[in-house]
């Protein structure tokens, strides 16, 4: 649960003396309040949460945590000071919101040790451990050509309905981490519990969910990663292994603008402002290896590309930050292959750790023999290719079907067996 911390014997006060659809001005405060503080106004026995986005001479302007603005000019409000997150081990298996009120059931969530969810930093880079063991997602498609490890942070890039969610409730499913952290930024209310109890059944009792639906105010869907993240360091920070899943890093984004441009802060780059850009390293930066002795973070963000524009800033700024991402093609999936999973647009960063040489070799020639019979397509649809003429287009031709009726799999079809394996199978048939 996220409480106020008031470091003031005595309450400091001010008074709403402007008031926007969005926002409130708050006179009085200018002296004692920082950005990120809390201030709580109350009127007619109710209290808007709300929190410090910019500050001069006159007052300080604050967004609130809930759509309704109830205040009027007058309304006292007080200064509380930081908010704080406080996970702690009975948060597995509870589904929160991102001030931490549990949302699942009335019973409420035990508090450990408080940490301010906006001011962690991630750990030192010449103290964080080596990424050194790999993970096994039960996906073919993943497996083989973006093999992940432990503590790496990989993105899922795709636009709108094409099966990221799909595809991180197989992630989900993957055994071998001690803690589960979903962070659910923006998502259509329905899609809550379908996730939660259909996609990943198995695993809900070792799984902390953070939630804030697409029609919450944008600083619950900007501190829902926030939250998330918090979380899973503190079980990283137990020495457990650790799955965050945040979905999706882009709504973060959208939140973080809107946030910026209230504040007064320029557009720069389709509407987004500056801050956007260090928010997102900073945030993403937190997951991965902690220190010598603890757990890991392995983080997968789903990253909504706007207009299926891969190059657009928020996922070219992302693409930068992480150690890998996966692509999903509106026209794979088209076809009706599932997860549409691009594997030629697809990278891995650390697959030098996973594969033997042999084994990169073998990637290397099976990309090769994807991408021939993809830039063949058309001429093989307008009757151009004749058989024998080009013993390396006929091998692409007889072995790519077989990949990808391979790599095709739905959410009850994950494997256990080593993929390279049951690749040779595969391609031996």
């Amino acid at each position: 649960m996220i409480s106020a911390r008031q470091p003031f014997l005595t309450r400091v006060g001010g008074r709403v003396c402007e008031v926007s659809s969005t926002s409130c001005k708050i006179s009085g405060l200018s002296q004692t309040a920082k950005l990120g503080d809390c201030v709580c106004a109350e009127t007619d026995g109710e209290e808007m949460l709300a929190e410090v986005v910019h500050v001069d001479a006159s007052g300080v302007l604050v967004k609130p945590f809930h759509n309704d603005i109830a205040v009027g000019l007058g309304t006292p409000a007080w200064h509380l000071g930081r908010l704080t997150v406080a996970p702690d081990i009975s948060w597995k298996g509870r589904v929160v919101n991102s001030l931490g009120h549990p949302i699942d059931n009335p019973r409420p969530v035990t508090r450990g040790i408080e940490v301010d969810p906006k001011k962690v930093r991630p750990p030192p880079a010449m103290h964080r451990q080596r990424i050194k063991q790999p993970v096994r997602t039960g996906l073919n498609a993943i497996d083989l050509f973006t093999p992940l490890c432990a503590g790496q942070r990989i993105g899922i890039f795709a636009g709108s309905g094409i099966g990221k969610s799909s595809l991180l409730a197989m992630l989900a499913e993957a055994q071998g981490f001690d803690t589960i952290v979903i962070g659910m930024v923006g998502e259509r209310g329905r899609e809550v519990r379908e996730f939660l109890e259909d996609a990943a059944p198995q695993t809900r009792a070792r799984t902390v969910a953070v939630v804030s639906s697409g029609d919450e105010s944008p600083m619950m869907r900007k501190l829902a990663p926030l939250t998330a993240t918090s979380v899973a360091e503190y079980f990283r920070d137990r020495g457990e292994t650790v799955l965050l899943i945040i979905d999706s890093i882009t709504r973060f984004a959208h939140a973080a603008r809107e946030v910026a441009l209230a504040a007064g802060e320029p557009p720069v780059a389709r509407g987004y402002a500056p801050s956007v850009f260090s928010d997102l390293p900073i945030l993403l930066e937190r997951a991965g290896t902690g220190r010598e002795g603890s757990g890991t973070i392995t983080g997968i963000y789903s990253v909504l590309v706007d207009g299926d524009d891969h190059n657009e800033p928020v996922a070219d700024c992302i693409r930068g930050t992480l150690d890998g991402h996966i692509v999903l093609s509106r026209a794979i999936a088209e076809q009706g292959r599932y997860p549409a999973i691009d594997v030629l647009a697809s990278v891995s960063r650390l697959s030098g750790q996973v594969w033997s040489p042999e084994e990169a070799t073998l990637i290397l020639s099976l990309r090769g023999l994807i991408s021939r019979y993809e830039d063949t397509r058309d001429l093989r649809l307008v009757g151009g290719y004749q058989p024998g003429a080009d013993p390396e287009l006929d091998k692409a031709v007889q072995l790519t079907p077989k990949i990808y009726a391979h790599l095709s799999q739905g959410i009850d079809d994950l494997t256990d067996t080593a993929p390279f394996e049951k690749l040779a199978q595969v391609l031996a048939e």
